[in-house]
């Protein structure tokens, strides 16, 4: 049940956030989805295909070592800090960007950068209020360890 759970949560959030909220930002924008295809477009492929793994990856990390689902009514049994979390905290979260900013790049859309950077303060805000102090009330001192060790965004620690 946690992995139709997880298919069906990764198909319907990240698929509407990351590919058809884009996609219709560009064409409704006037953008044709025809580009010369340069350097550019192949960075922003390679920043798509990372993000889309990052996604992918975490899916399956919360069925397979969490026990549980990325939907808040079915969370993870296991805190899950390995893999990809261990170098940040909020991987999926990242990915997501990641191939939206993808969008930008491959089409030059400063409308779909806006969306990015506005999607990306209301994630911190999610996280901020209310993920982690979730997860902190879950997992207790495993978790308030993880914090300290694991940057919340950018794996540069």
């Amino acid at each position: 049940m946690h992995t139709l759970i997880t298919t069906l949560a990764t198909i319907v959030v990240p698929g509407v956030a990351c590919l058809i909220v884009p996609y219709l930002m560009i064409i409704s924008g006037g953008s044709r989805l025809e580009r010369p295809f340069g350097f550019i477009q192949l960075l922003a492929l390679g920043m798509a295909a990372v993000g889309l793994y990052m996604i992918l990856w975490v899916s399956t990390a919360f069925v397979r070592r969490g026990k549980g689902t990325p939907v808040p009514i079915d969370p993870p049994a296991r805190l899950v800090i390995e893999g990809l979390y261990r170098r940040v905290r909020n991987p999926m979260y990242t990915g997501a960007l990641l191939v939206i900013l993808a969008w930008a790049v491959y089409f030059g859309s400063f409308r779909v950068l806006l969306y990015a950077a506005g999607l990306w303060a209301a994630l911190h805000a999610f996280v901020v209020l209310l993920e982690e102090p979730q997860l902190k009330r879950r997992f207790g001192s495993p978790y308030e360890e993880y914090l300290a060790a694991v940057p919340r965004w950018l794996p540069w620690r």
